[in-house]
C-alpha cells in the first residue's frame, strides 16, 4: 500500500505551507488581498515580516544568503498555496529582481549591505530602467553617469518607475560611455532615493491608483562602490534580471485565483436575479470556461519551464511566450469581470477613489480598478511586441 508521500513527494511540504498560510497571514490582510485593492508597501511589509521570521523570506535565493534552498517546484507550490489562501504576493523588485543580480554580480560588501535589508523588508526598491525615449528600446537610454573622484554624478530622467514614491533605493541603468555599441556604454548603479537632486513626480493613470512615477536626476552623486559589476556591464546585468522576471512562478497562481473570484461573481449574479436564463449569462460563462482552460494551459507551460530551468535547458523564448500568454490571459479574465460588473459599477469608480482600506470594500468596484490597471500588462515588463521578437529570434535566428 502506498502512502501519500510516496505518490506525492511534496505532500508534507504542501501541508506545511497550508498550515502556515492559515495561521500566520492576518485575516484583515487576506480580506485586503481578496478585495483586489492596490497592495502597497505596508501590506507587502506585514507579510514579508511573517515570512522572514519563518525563514522563508527569499524562496528563490540560496541558503547561504538567507534563502530557503527550495527547488523550483517547491517555489511554485509556495506561490500556488499562498495565492489560494489570499496571502499577498512578495514584493518583486528586491527579492526577484535586484537581489539575484547582487547575488550574481555584486561585491561581498554590496551583498552584506543590501541583501539583509531586502530579506527583512526594511529597505524597499524601485527600478530605474525606462526613459521617455527609451522604453522597449532600452539600449537607447540617455541618463548619464559621469565619474567624479569616488562618485558618479547622474543627470537624466526615468519614467514609469513603479513604487518610486515609497522606495528607499533605486537600481538604475545609466550611460557611462558613448563609445562603441549602445549596450557597451551602460552601467548599473544602486541609488539611495534620499540623495539630493532626486525628484519623484506621480504619473496619473486611468485606474486611479498611484503606482508609477517620473524620477528626475539632477547632479545626483552616487558612490562608485554602488556600481554593480564592472563599468559597462549594466546591459549584461539587465538581461540577467529580465530573463528571471519573465519566468515568475507567482503569475499563474494569481491568475488562477482571479479566475475563481470571477466565477464566484458570475455565480452570485445568477443566484441574485436568475440571470442564467439570459443569453448574455451563457456568453459570459463560455468566456470564463475558456479562460479557465487557458489558466490550466499556462500552468502546464510554467511547470514545463520550471523543469527545464532546473535542468539548465530553458530557452529565453519559452519565458517570453509565458509572459506574453499570461499578460493577454489576465486581460481576458478581468475583462469578463468588468462585463459582469456592468456600467453601473464602472461609473462609480471615480467617486470611490481614496476609499479607506479599513472600510468595507465592494469587490466589483475594485475589479473595475483592476481591469484598468491590467491594460498595462501587455506593456510592463517588456511589451508583447518585444516578447514576440524574442520568440522569433530564438525560433528563426536573427
Amino acid at each position: 500500500m502506498t502512502t501519500p508521500t510516496q505518490t506525492d513527494p511534496y505532500a508534507a511540504f504542501r501541508e506545511e505551507l497550508r498550515q502556515f498560510a492559515a495561521e500566520q497571514c492576518p485575516e484583515d490582510l487576506k480580506r485586503f488581498v481578496r478585495s483586489n485593492q492596490k497592495i502597497t508597501r505596508n501590506e507587502y511589509r506585514i507579510w514579508q515580516e511573517k515570512l522572514f521570521a519563518r525563514g522563508w523570506a527569499a524562496p528563490n535565493w540560496p541558503v547561504a544568503h538567507g534563502g530557503t534552498g527550495w527547488d523550483l517546484q517547491q517555489r511554485y507550490l509556495f506561490e500556488e498555496i499562498t495565492a489560494q489562501a489570499d496571502c499577498p504576493p512578495q514584493y518583486h523588485h528586491g527579492l526577484g529582481h535586484i537581489g539575484p543580480v547582487i547575488l550574481h554580480f555584486g561585491t561581498e560588501a554590496q551583498k552584506a549591505r543590501f541583501l539583509p535589508r531586502i530579506l527583512d523588508g526594511s529597505e524597499w526598491w524601485c527600478q530605474g530602467y525606462s526613459e521617455p525615449g527609451a522604453g522597449s528600446d532600452l539600449a537607447s537610454l540617455k541618463t548619464s553617469a559621469r565619474r567624479d573622484g569616488d562618485h558618479y554624478v547622474l543627470n537624466g530622467q526615468k519614467i514609469w518607475t513603479s513604487h518610486a514614491q515609497e522606495a528607499d533605493m533605486m537600481y538604475t541603468l545609466v550611460r557611462t560611455s558613448n563609445e562603441g555599441r549602445k549596450q557597451a556604454g551602460i552601467s548599473l548603479l544602486l541609488v539611495p532615493m534620499n540623495t539630493p537632486g532626486i525628484e519623484v513626480r506621480p504619473i496619473p493613470t486611468i485606474d486611479h491608483w498611484h503606482h508609477v512615477n517620473e524620477v528626475f536626476l539632477n547632479d545626483v552623486r552616487v558612490p562608485c562602490e554602488n556600481l554593480v559589476g564592472a563599468e559597462g556591464e549594466g546591459w549584461r546585468c539587465a538581461k540577467f534580471l529580465l530573463d528571471r522576471e519573465r519566468l515568475s512562478p507567482a503569475t499563474v497562481p494569481r491568475l488562477a485565483r482571479l479566475a475563481e473570484q470571477v466565477e464566484e461573481l458570475l455565480t452570485a449574479r445568477r443566484d441574485a436575479n436568475a440571470a442564467s436564463a439570459s443569453p448574455s449569462f451563457h456568453v459570459l460563462l463560455e468566456r470564463l470556461y475558456l479562460a479557465q482552460a487557458g489558466v490550466k494551459g499556462a500552468r502546464e507551460m510554467l511547470l514545463s519551464a520550471i523543469q527545464e530551468e532546473m535542468q539548465g535547458t530553458l530557452a529565453a523564448s519559452k519565458s517570453s511566450a509565458l509572459k506574453l500568454y499570461c499578460s493577454e490571459l489576465s486581460q481576458q479574465i478581468i475583462g469578463i469581470a468588468f462585463d459582469i460588473a456592468g456600467p453601473a459599477h464602472a461609473a462609480r469608480l471615480v467617486a470611490a477613489t481614496g476609499v479607506d482600506a479599513q472600510q468595507d470594500v465592494d469587490l466589483q468596484r475594485e475589479l473595475v480598478h483592476t481591469y484598468l490597471f491590467y491594460r498595462s500588462r501587455t506593456i510592463a515588463g517588456g511589451t508583447s511586441e518585444v516578447q514576440k521578437n524574442v520568440i522569433a529570434r530564438d525560433l528563426f535566428g536573427a
